[in-house]
């Protein structure tokens, strides 16, 4: 079947809720991937972070189907061990104290947003249910979470939405700490924005709004959607903040391509909710379990240091490509400016020179499987430079 046929049948039978790029892939292998025809290509989008070890890491597609010739489903009211033990290393990595298991990074931020009312409630009335995040932030697509994605692009069309929201302009300590007052019960935050353009938070503003609300019993909600699972070069990229959240929120990664995340509890959330409070069909399921599991164990130091200095290899390659004046980001999740050229345009030809790459508002991004080899990472490389080349003539 070629491609043509695909992207007929898809735009008959298919929502047109993705502007997708003009290829189709049937298989892939670590960074590597081929197309319907056989064209090759190596990825750098690990299908938006969430590939963390590639296409078909044979040790996670090995553990994942002896989960389902086992046991590939039972329901939340009964234990089963996979669950339990993601949970465990999870809570002994992070120092947090218990783990709610969800299907996606938006579902995640929705239970740590009804785990904060309930404890701004409990802890100081009905009142206290206001959450700030930051303009710019991105925390999913359901009506909750675009209420609290401070970027006004995602809210046209969709209201009303859940109310107790408010914006405070990223790295700008002063005007943040005017926002908190004695209704505010959390504060959520990206460490590095990635749907606002893969731009990092200042240390220093972080370590100051933790800070503030720790004093003020404001509960710090740290979404790592995105830069956790070992996409920054460390387990979860608040290690490298030295905060220690109240809640931490996690998807893409964890799964290693099947769907799954996670809300980690602090020691002040561990018992807030109870039976009824949250719930969701298949989360924590065996078989995404067992994948999980695989990915958590293959994240060791030494691994992770590894994914350091790929991220910072590839980082210094993009500053030397033309049209490139800065690049931002964490490890492995890199954010280009580009002068002159529009990032979609370079993606595509990207696409055409065999490497798939993303875009981030007007950035070019980068997300490569935490896994790439070093020459496959350089090839890469080439084939961006060249993109960029092609598009600037």
């Amino acid at each position: 079947m070629d491609f043509m046929e695909i992207h007929a049948r898809d735009a008959r039978h298919v929502a047109n809720t993705y502007a997708r790029f003009p290829v189709a892939i049937v298989r892939g292998q670590n960074a590597r991937c081929w197309d319907e025809s056989g064209k090759a290509y190596i990825d750098l989008t690990s299908g938006i972070g969430v590939n963390s070890l590639g296409y078909a890491d044979p040790a996670w597609a090995d553990a994942v189907a002896a989960q389902l010739h086992t046991l590939q489903h039972t329901s939340n009211l009964i234990h089963t061990l996979p669950c339990v033990e993601v949970a465990e290393t999870l809570c002994a990595r992070t120092g947090m104290r218990k783990v709610f298991f969800s299907n996606s990074g938006a579902e995640s931020n929705e239970g740590a947003i009804k785990c904060a009312r309930k404890y701004g409630r409990q802890s100081h009335g009905p009142a206290c249910h206001k959450i700030v995040t930051l303009d710019q932030s991105f925390h999913g697509r359901t009506v909750t979470t675009l209420a609290a994605t401070g970027q006004a692009s995602f809210h046209h069309q969709f209201g009303p939405f859940t109310e107790g929201f408010a914006y405070a302009p990223p790295g700008d300590i002063e005007k943040t700490l005017a926002m908190l007052d004695e209704n505010t019960c959390a504060v959520m935050i990206e460490l590095v924005q990635g749907e606002g353009g893969v731009i990092p938070l200042d240390a220093a503003y972080v370590k100051a709004l933790a800070e503030a609300c720790q004093a003020r019993d404001i509960l710090l909600i740290i979404d790592e959607v995105q830069t956790g699972i070992g996409r920054a070069g460390t387990l979860f990229a608040f290690e490298q903040y030295g905060i220690q959240p109240d809640i931490v929120t996690c998807a893409k990664g964890l799964g290693g391509g099947l769907p799954f995340g996670a809300v980690l509890f602090g020691e002040k959330c561990a018992d807030v909710l109870g039976p009824g409070d949250h719930g969701t069909t298949f989360g924590g399921n065996p078989a995404v379990s067992a994948g999980a599991k695989v990915v958590l164990a293959r994240l060791d130091d030494a691994f992770l240091r590894e994914v350091g200095k790929k991220g910072a290899h590839a980082r210094a390659r993009l500053l030397r490509m033309p049209r490139v004046t800065a690049v931002d980001g964490l490890g492995f999740m890199l954010g280009a400016s580009l002068a002159g050229l529009a990032a979609r345009d370079v993606v595509l030809a990207g696409i055409r020179n065999g490497v798939l790459t993303l875009t981030a508002k007007d950035r070019l991004r980068l997300l490569p499987p935490l896994t790439i080899p070093w020459d496959d990472l350089d090839e890469a490389l080439n084939r961006v430079e060249k993109a960029l080349k092609e598009v600037a003539a």
